[in-house]
């Protein structure tokens, strides 16, 4: 049910053209790679939060890679945040298609299995803001392995 309705979320989205909204949005950001990359993972967040991370993949992909390569921005980089996103997005309710599943497996309430998660959550969000702050985090070990 819930992939269903995150299916119907992002035809939703494609339908209203928010795609090409986002896109004027962070026009302005694009001197600031940085200050770029805080506004795509705050809008990946958001968007995550309401939408399973298949279509969320599906539909901003082709929306932001254009953007994030005309500021200057690493694709591998803008990648391995973009995945951290969105693993964010299935662990934050409301929708948290993990969290429900656990919820299931594990016959507990939903604001238990939330409670249990915020220490990840925020660790997971710790990292992300050091990921974006720091290049080098993601860029010095994926050189390694392109070697």
């Amino acid at each position: 049910f819930l992939v269903a309705a995150a299916m119907v979320s992002a035809w939703l989205i494609t339908v209203a053209d928010i795609p090409s909204a986002m896109v004027g949005l962070l026009e302005p950001l694009m001197d600031s790679p940085t200050l770029l990359l805080i506004a795509i993972m705050l809008l990946v967040i958001a968007v995550g939060t309401a939408m399973d991370m298949t279509p969320t993949i599906l539909i901003l992909t082709p929306v932001l890679m254009p953007i994030v390569k005309a500021a200057g921005i690493d694709p591998v980089y803008f990648g391995v945040l973009f995945i951290m996103n969105n693993a964010i997005g299935l662990i934050t309710p409301p929708v948290g298609t993990v969290l429900n599943v656990v919820a299931g497996v594990g016959k507990m309430k939903m604001d238990e299995v939330t409670r249990g998660v915020l220490p990840f959550m925020t660790a997971q969000f710790a990292v992300m803001f050091l990921l974006v702050l720091f290049p080098s985090l993601v860029m010095v070990p994926a050189r390694w392995f392109a070697q």
